[in-house]
């Protein structure tokens, strides 16, 4: 089998790359990345070492699409992955690459007859409904309500039944425009596709920065004992998510790989769920567990454009009709960052610091 695996010098493509050559050493994996993202050049020696394939090209440019040649399955991991991104600036990038470039590894699927996993994200919920959602302040974090307006929020967290009417942030529009046009590559030219909408993602190799990859950032500013500040919603650090790590996301990526007529016409959601839910509160004293340091955390009242109180992904759709679930804990994740982190120090020092 030929796998193309898009952003494959990224944080989840490469991790993408390397465990499934590993687990298939007979498959041939392509990793194709423009090299856009600061630290993703580090992974070329282990790419070499395990035998993956780079190749250099932008998914923007058709011709660098179809100079890939053939292949049996595309993994599209390439989006600009800020939800900040456009919000104060010109828009173009994030549409060019989030819409336009996806369309072009759509049509290259469709000419190989190859079968798509499409990773799409969680902030194709409108931000306004799940703002407006009842919610407890707790000592350490905020919670859902059990009493709620709209369908799709509980306890829980979000579940695919959550409206999607609302503006999102062009990072989420975009994805969510990806999704529907991967409807229409389904019913006319008959695309066989697997769409994931993933919560926050995190483990070794993310280079973890404010807007993206928030859990390295927080482990690498406790490692090197620099400060943090807990943004918005009073600055008391109480906001909340779910944190899936990416060796559970690639468990279910090679399950949709190798049986994807389970997962072909459906969407699911998909992320570490309630039980590995966290706040930034609670981060820190992980952190300050596995480091031993304790460092300065300042707090901003304002909060921020675009951002989110509370998101927590339901998984029991996928869990009731797939069975999978995620297996990694909280603590594993951080530990496993913190073990990266220290391992590569020299190297992630001058990016991470």
């Amino acid at each position: 089998m030929k796998i193309v695996i898009t952003g494959g010098a990224g944080f989840v493509g490469s991790t993408l790359c390397l465990q499934l050559k590993s687990k298939y050493p007979a498959y041939e994996i392509i990793a194709f990345d423009n090299l856009k993202r600061r630290g993703s050049e580090l992974n070329f020696a282990d790419f070499q070492k395990q035998g993956v394939l780079f190749i250099h090209g932008d998914i923007r440019n058709n011709e660098d699409v179809q100079a890939i040649g053939s292949f049996d399955v595309l993994i599209e991991a390439s989006a600009e992955p800020s939800v900040t991104a456009g919000l104060d600036s010109d828009p173009t990038y994030v549409i060019n690459n989030n819409l336009y470039g996806s369309i072009n590894c759509f049509n290259a699927c469709i000419r190989n007859k190859a079968k798509l996993i499409f990773l799409s994200t969680s902030r194709v919920y409108p931000i306004d409904t799940i703002e407006k959602a009842n919610f407890i302040e707790k000592e350490s974090r905020f919670v859902f309500d059990e009493n709620q307006t709209s369908e799709g929020i509980s306890p829980k967290g979000i579940s695919e039944k959550l409206s999607l009417e609302g503006a999102r942030s062009f990072y989420g529009t975009t994805k969510l425009a990806s999704e529907l046009f991967i409807q229409e590559y389904g019913a006319f030219y008959g695309l066989q596709a697997a769409v994931t909408r993933f919560g926050v993602i995190a483990g070794p190799r993310q280079m973890g920065k404010t807007d993206q990859g928030v859990v390295t950032l927080w482990m690498a500013k406790h490692f090197w004992k620099q400060s943090l500040k807990y943004i918005g919603y009073g600055g008391t650090g109480k906001q909340v998510r779910d944190i899936l790590h990416v060796d559970d996301l690639l468990d279910l990526v090679d399950l949709q790989i190798h049986q994807i007529e389970k997962f072909n016409g459906k969407i699911y959601n998909v992320g570490g769920g309630l039980e590995n839910s966290v706040s930034l509160q609670e981060m820190t004293k992980i952190c300050e567990k596995i480091t031993g340091n304790s460092i300065k955390i300042d707090g901003v009242a304002e909060t921020r454009t675009a951002d989110l109180r509370i998101y927590i992904t339901d998984n029991s759709r996928i869990e009731n009709e797939i069975g999978w679930k995620p297996k990694k804990s909280v603590e594993t994740i951080f530990q496993d960052i913190y073990d990266w982190i220290k391992k590569n120090e020299n190297q992630l020092e001058s990016i991470l610091k």
